[in-house]
């Protein structure tokens, strides 16, 4: 289940290697037991790759770029006749390009995953903090998307589709490709095993 809570203090430290897990969550790391002997990947609190923070930064620029574009136009009509109508222009585009820098360090750096003996769970936030937690038993299926941006960057979006939970299914972008096809390939042996329990 999601659940927001408040902590004014920084959650994990400015710095933290993206095969590394942050500093002050590793001892969180989940001892291995016999439904994850199959895991060969990292275990503990994983930030996501710095090739992510690229592609979040391309993603939101465009984004932000499509409105940008259409008050340029709307800004032209407007302040043409005026001497400073070029520099409001000029400031929007320097705001636009500063607030597409942070919603993708934010994005970036605050978005963690683990996989331990209660399932996989997703973090988000710093101030205002998110986490998803989706137990193994719940996973139905899951699916692994690339779009051209990850491709070229050697990333993968994971989504898990659950049962009987409130979330009927949970996401997570920016994902190491190699860490993402082992995730898929453990739940899917996770899934094919409950699928034989349930047949028994």
């Amino acid at each position: 289940m999601t659940q927001p809570f408040d902590d004014s203090s920084p959650a994990f430290p400015d710095a933290v290697p993206a095969e590394a897990p942050p500093a002050g969550v590793a001892a969180e790391a989940a001892p291995q037991r016999d439904g994850d002997a199959d895991w060969d990947g990292p275990r503990g609190w994983q930030q996501l790759p710095k090739r992510a923070y690229r592609v979040f930064l391309y993603v939101s620029l465009l984004v932000a770029a499509m409105p940008a574009t259409m008050a340029t136009m709307i800004l032209d009509d407007v302040l043409a006749r005026r001497d400073w109508g070029w520099m409001a222009i000029a400031a929007m585009w320097v705001a636009t390009f500063v607030v597409a820098l942070w919603v993708a360090h934010k994005r970036y750096r605050y978005t963690f995953w683990i996989l331990d003996e209660d399932g996989f769970a997703v973090r988000r936030g710093r101030l205002w903090q998110w986490e998803t937690r989706v137990p193994s038993s719940r996973v139905q299926h899951l699916d692994l998307k690339r779009g051209p941006l990850e491709r070229a960057h050697n990333l993968a979006s994971l989504v898990l589709h659950t049962a009987g939970t409130r979330l009927s299914a949970v996401s997570i972008s920016g994902l190491d490709d190699a860490d993402a096809e082992r995730l898929r390939d453990h739940f899917s042996r996770q899934i094919d095993r409950q699928a034989d329990d349930d047949h028994a």
